[in-house]
């Protein structure tokens, strides 16, 4: 695909978890602690700042926002009187909590990092949590490395998410109770490095690539069937959206280290029409 994305929005921190909802995008700029809501237009307006790093975005069946905060591992609701306690993760996992993919009756899937990566820690396998919408926690699946971005089948019936650290996207079938079950492998790899990734309507996956200057579209099996390159940038995260969810939106930025951060707002949201629109959740 000879693809040019174009810029939307820029002087971003760390732009992570895309989201459309109700006609626009929606994404947290994961260090600047802000949630930002941005029409195809390119119009931005702040939703709502918090006092840590926020990551995952998603909404309940009633229109409440969800939105991970990360370093206290709480999962928060934004109300009227700003952002409120939905579950707390922290006696489960101890380091960060990441991306999070919320389905049609509420429960939301959220996976972290496992180990303390920015103090160069050695990775390790983690698990990944479902919250109920009454803010009852249990585990998901285990045995994960690093769990991601994650997407669910218009049916509702399959969960993929993004092993960064595996090198693959991993599927589950979501059972009606919402435990996951029946782990395969959707597409392996070599040298992957899979984010944020979301679901286009022929079930083939938009994977955000970091370290590669790429953002591939990956089929069932692991074909790599488009590739769009973001040349002295990586991808972090990724959301079909617009009128005809065939605007592909993509969260760049040059490095994902502080240290890299530090070097300026170089944050940025692009935007590229792709032939295949978007599908299931998130």
């Amino acid at each position: 695909m000879a693809a040019t994305p174009k810029v939307l929005l820029d002087g971003l921190i760390f732009p992570e978890g895309p989201r459309w909802h109700d006609g626009a995008l929606y994404f947290s700029d994961m260090h600047g602690s802000v949630v930002w809501r941005l029409t195809p237009e390119g119009k931005a307006s702040r939703v709502q700042e918090f006092s840590g790093h926020v990551s995952g975005l998603g909404w309940l069946p009633d229109g409440t926002m969800l939105v991970v905060s990360m370093d206290d591992r709480r999962l928060l609701r934004v109300t009227p009187h700003g952002p409120e306690i939905g579950a707390d993760l922290s006696s489960l996992v101890a380091n960060p909590i990441n991306d999070m993919v919320v389905d049609r009756k509420g429960r939301a899937y959220i996976g972290g990092f496992g180990f303390n990566l920015f103090k160069g820690e050695a990775p390790r396998t983690t698990i990944l949590l479902c919250v109920a919408p009454d803010g009852r926690v249990r585990v998901a699946a285990d045995d994960l490395h690093f769990p991601n971005g994650m997407v669910i089948t218009p049916d509702g019936k399959t969960l993929i998410v993004a092993e960064t650290l595996g090198a693959r996207l991993t599927a589950f079938d979501i059972q009606s109770d919402g435990v996951l079950v029946n782990r395969r492998v959707f597409a392996a790899i070599e040298g992957l490095i899979p984010d944020g990734i979301c679901l286009d309507a022929e079930g083939a996956v938009w994977v955000a690539w970091p370290g590669s200057n790429k953002i591939v579209r990956v089929r069932d099996g692991g074909e790599i069937a488009d590739t769009i390159a973001l040349p002295e940038r990586h991808a972090y995260a990724c959301m079909l959206g617009g009128a005809d969810r065939r605007d592909l939106y993509i969260c760049t930025a040059r490095g994902h280290m502080p240290e890299d951060l530090a070097k300026g707002r170089a944050g940025k949201i692009e935007v590229v029409r792709v032939e295949v629109p978007g599908a299931g959740l998130p």
